[in-house]
């Protein structure tokens, strides 16, 4: 076979070469030792928290290296396309600080010189690539129909056959001679560009994971497929040319990738090219609420296995970010608990500390995990951040906010900025059921007394509590006179002495101010009732003090 012959017969229009694209691409100028990583997902649909996760692993390996983290879009299966999938994709990495040095930036946007970053605008590329295969009998054009190959099929399965595929004795197309080529591309038939694999049936291939160790694998054996009858090529031969010619060193990608890893190994050897280093993340897992088993993250079963779904529930990006690498990192917890100030993009992150096997999703403990994030906040941040989120999902509670700036922060402020924050917010969309009873529109009055307290008690209390009532009072004042009302109502001062004799009392000074705060804020639970009450002011307190006298 005449292969350079056959490489100007199905390829015409090519006249690069290669070393064409060696010249345009040529290798990074970076420090020794970077490295250069992609996240490569496809605009098929919402952004997954596990594209997130690899996405962050991405960045980190190659920032804390000198090197580049690169956004790539693999668009090659336009049939799964969806409207705005480019964006969906950017703006989930985006919301969660997640910023390549290269890449896709929007829909049809793009930074950096080692692109198009998209792969259906590189086919020149793959096409050039796919003729020099040709020229050193590396591929060949097969014109088997989709008919042909489901016989082909079904004529294994019936003899038994252990591996199943386009290979061997079964690639009927795999030594057709010149003449048979042309005359079928004379008569119009539609044909694919196959590898002609070197591989044999008890042949292995191994790498060394960057993350599993040694992985020991069968030989490929198919003529897998380059380029598809139109000519678009498939997701492997895509991958093995963009990674050579944007020089990435380093691939992280899910461990259900593994199986092709001999695939890729074989496109590699034959395109010449230098292997990267594979790094293979465990799937995101999850405890199935039906039957405790632990399942993959499913798009259909669960609302969190989107980036949109914290996005709108308004997390922290620094709550998922600093819970993902929990996951990510065995070693990022005792890392925080030693640097609880420091910059999350400065921890030492280590391929060697990943997970090897699924890692479980917990909302449970990203929510707590986002207390803690949110404690630390100043108020001017949680404003700032409350109302950006909200102007989008919570108009109500954006129209409050943003009506009293001042007012909103000092609510925000409350027991916050000292050395043990309260932790009772966990997301944005908690904020306005959490501050309610600040705002008359969303104040809702509770009436339903503690068992230990009856209404002639609390009654009793508002009103002494009334007769000296001042809203000036700081808080020392304040709950030194809320003390000084116990004794003659029956309740001690004392939370101790009670705890030691309770038959002795109603109850304790906090059961006293309790009452209070039930009147005032419809709670039994909230942060310092003294400032709450010196923020409201005094018409507004004494207003709620008397309705709850006139309902109990």
């Amino acid at each position: 076979m005449d292969y350079e012959k056959l490489a100007a017969l199905l390829f015409p229009d090519v006249t690069k070469t290669p070393d064409d694209f060696e010249a345009i691409y040529p290798p990074r100028n970076l420090p020794e030792g970077a490295r250069v990583t992609r996240f490569a997902p496809s605009p098929t649909g919402y952004m997954h928290i596990g594209g997130l996760f690899q996405a962050i692993t991405d960045c980190f390996v190659a920032h804390q290296t000198g090197g580049v983290a690169m956004l790539r879009i693999e668009d090659t299966d336009k049939k799964r396309e969806v409207v705005n999938g480019v964006k969906a994709i950017v703006d989930g990495c985006t919301a969660f600080g997640v910023n390549f040095d290269e890449g896709a930036t929007g829909e049809g946007t793009e930074q950096g010189a080692y692109g198009p970053y998209t792969q259906s605008q590189r086919v020149e590329i793959y096409h050039t690539v796919a003729k020099s295969l040709v020229q050193k009998g590396f591929a060949y054009p097969c014109f088997c129909s989709p008919e042909d190959i489901a016989d082909m099929k079904e004529r294994q399965e019936a003899e038994g056959a252990q591996i199943t595929g386009y290979f061997g004795k079964w690639a009927k197309c795999r030594e057709l001679t010149y003449e048979e080529i042309e005359q079928n591309i004379k008569d119009g038939k539609s044909w694919m560009l196959r590898l002609r694999s070197l591989g044999k049936e008890d042949g292995r291939v191994s790498f060394d994971d960057m993350i599993k160790g040694k992985i020991e694998l069968p030989e490929n054996l198919r003529d897998e497929v380059l380029l598809k009858t139109d000519g678009v090529p498939t997701y492997h031969f895509a991958h093995a040319c963009d990674d050579h010619f944007m020089r990435t060193t380093h691939v992280v990608r899910g461990e259900e990738w593994i199986s092709s890893v001999p695939t890729h190994i074989a496109l590699f050897r034959a395109c010449g090219y230098k292997m990267p280093k594979y790094c293979h993340t465990a799937q995101v897992m999850k405890i199935d609420e039906e039957d405790g088993t632990k399942r993959k993250l499913s798009k259909r079963k669960d609302p969190e296995a989107a980036v949109s779904y914290f996005v709108e529930n308004g997390f922290p990006k620094e709550s998922v970010v600093e819970y993902l690498l929990t996951l990510l990192n065995s070693g990022f917890e005792d890392w925080r608990r030693a640097n609880p100030k420091e910059d999350v993009n400065n921890y030492p992150f280590n391929l060697k500390k990943m997970s090897v096997s699924g890692c479980l999703f917990d909302l449970v403990k990203l929510t707590d995990i986002s207390k803690g994030v949110i404690s630390v906040m100043t108020a001017d941040t949680v404003y700032d951040r409350v109302t950006e989120w909200a102007k989008e999902f919570d108009t109500e509670l954006y129209d409050l906010f943003t009506a009293d700036a001042d007012f909103a922060k000092a609510i925000i402020n409350i027991d916050r900025e000292n050395p043990k924050p309260r932790k009772d917010i966990a997301k944005w969309d908690e904020v306005k059921d959490f501050f309610s009873y600040f705002f008359d529109s969303l104040f809702v009055p509770c009436y339903d007394l503690p068992a230990n307290i009856t209404a002639e008690d609390a009654k009793a209390i508002l009103n002494a509590y009334m007769a000296v009532y001042d809203a000036a009072d700081e808080k020392d004042v304040w709950f030194n006179k809320i003390k000084d009302l116990c004794e003659p109502l029956g309740f001690t001062p004392n939370v101790k002495e009670y705890k030691k004799n309770p038959d002795a009392f109603k109850g304790h000074v906090g059961d006293v101010s309790g009452v209070i705060r039930l009147a005032v804020t419809g709670r039994m639970n909230t942060p310092d009732l003294c400032t709450i009450m010196q923020l409201l002011g005094k018409e507004k307190v004494l207003a709620r003090m008397l309705e709850f006298l006139n309902n109990i």
